[in-house]
Order: structure tokens, then sequence, then C-alpha cells
């Protein structure tokens, strides 16, 4: 059974929360402010935290920045602010999803099921052991990416764009594509989530993120990882 801790102040919510997770086979624990979430998270295992952002002592953004310095687990934010500069933040804090209250329970299900079952496919492949684009080498068995034999530390959904594109070299996805591809969900019109995490990625790994050299725009349609020749490592 897969186990979900939610961190809500507002005992309504968490409780509709818990009793649609529980219906469908989750079990979960609750957390009413930000400092209890955050020693539950370190201290415990989970399959995904439930994370509102408007919390007692400590806040979702801190706690999630707090989680992100020690694991990976998927995190989604839960809130009633709207602002695109809310999201954009709580996403560049490593959040991997951002649900807008009011939400319907059932999507709110679906989401869940979606990222644990993703991260698990993600953690568990197997098939391939390494992708290589010009002097990118992403390990897929352990998760890990380097640039030029530097790793570099990306978030699971940072991760997971980049090995969709480099999994697809040369093919242009709109951002929809890409959003339903590795969150797993109709994009509605959320394209903003896709455009955070492409952004993060350039910061990371492009020596010029205005400039790309491998996620390129092509405007109007949407991105691609370009088909750079790929370059062996150096040996130690």
């Amino acid at each position: 059974m897969k186990k979900v801790l939610i961190v809500e102040d507002d005992a309504a919510i968490a409780e509709l929360e818990r009793d649609y997770l529980e219906a469908n086979d989750f079990a979960v624990e609750l957390a009413s402010d930000g400092m209890t979430g955050l020693t539950s998270a370190l201290n415990n295992s989970y399959d995904l935290l439930l994370l509102d952002i408007m919390l007692p002592q400590m806040d979702g953004f801190q706690v999630c920045r707090e989680i992100r310095k020690h694991k990976e687990i998927p995190i989604l934010m839960v809130s009633a602010k709207r602002e695109d500069v809310d999201k954009i933040r709580g996403l560049g804090l490593g959040a991997d999803d951002y649900v807008i209250k009011p939400f319907s329970p059932s999507e709110l299900v679906a989401r869940v099921k979606a990222h644990i079952n993703r991260y698990e496919r993600l953690s568990g492949k197997t098939a391939k052991e390494e992708l290589l684009v010009g002097l990118l080498r992403i390990e897929l068995p352990t998760h890990r990416v380097f640039l030029s034999d530097k790793e570099i530390t990306l978030t699971n959904k940072e991760f997971e764009v980049l090995v969709f594109l480099a999994e697809n070299v040369g093919i242009v996805f709109s951002k929809e594509s890409i959003f339903e591809r590795v969150w797993g969900l109709e994009a509605a019109g959320d394209t903003a989530t896709v455009m955070v995490h492409v952004n993060r990625l350039r910061e990371k790994i492009e020596p010029n993120p205005a400039k790309p050299v491998y996620i390129e725009t092509v405007w109007g349609v949407g991105y691609r990882m370009k088909n750079v020749k790929s370059q062996k490592t150096r040996e130690h």
C-alpha cells in the first residue's frame, strides 16, 4: 500500500483529501503545520507528499526546499493562490506539480497516482543504461546526469523532462504533449509547468541559457532536443 503524507492546516480539506485517497487504497498520515510536516517527511518513508503553501510555523515553500535537500519523493503543492509567480516559485523549489483549490478530489487522486507511478517507473528503468547527447550523459538506473563529467543535480521532473527529450532527439513536442507524456495528465492549458522545468534545465545544462545548445525552442510549436554529436567522457 502506497503511503501519502498530507500537510494541511485546514482540517476539512485534509480530511477530504485523506478520505478520497484512502478510498483508493492509499495509507494516509496528516500534519497540520509546516514544522511537523517537515519532521515527518524527513524521518519517515512516504511515496508522495501533498503540501499546502499557507501553513503555520513554516510555509510550504520552506518545507519543500528543506525536503529537496534530502529526498526526491514526489511533492504536490496544493494552494488557493492562483498567481503564476507562486506556481513558478513552487516548481522552482523542486515541487513536481501544483494543484489549485478548489479542485476535484478525483483529479487529485489521479495526479497522485500518476506521479507515484512515474517516479517508480523512472527509478526502476533498466532497459537502457544511459543516454548520450553532446557532453551530456544521463544514467537512467541511478537517476544521475553529468555534463563534461561534472554531475548536475536535477529534481525528479527536471530529470523526466530531460530523459523524455533525450529519448526523442530531433522531434518537436508541444508544451501540452510534454506535460501529458511526463506528468501523465491532460495539460488543461497548464503549460507554465513545462516552461518552468525547461528554463530550469537550461540554467543547469546549457553553457548559455539564452542561446541553448541542447533544448531548442521551436517558436509556435514547442521544444526539441537538438541532435548534438555525443562525445565520450574522459577516461580517469
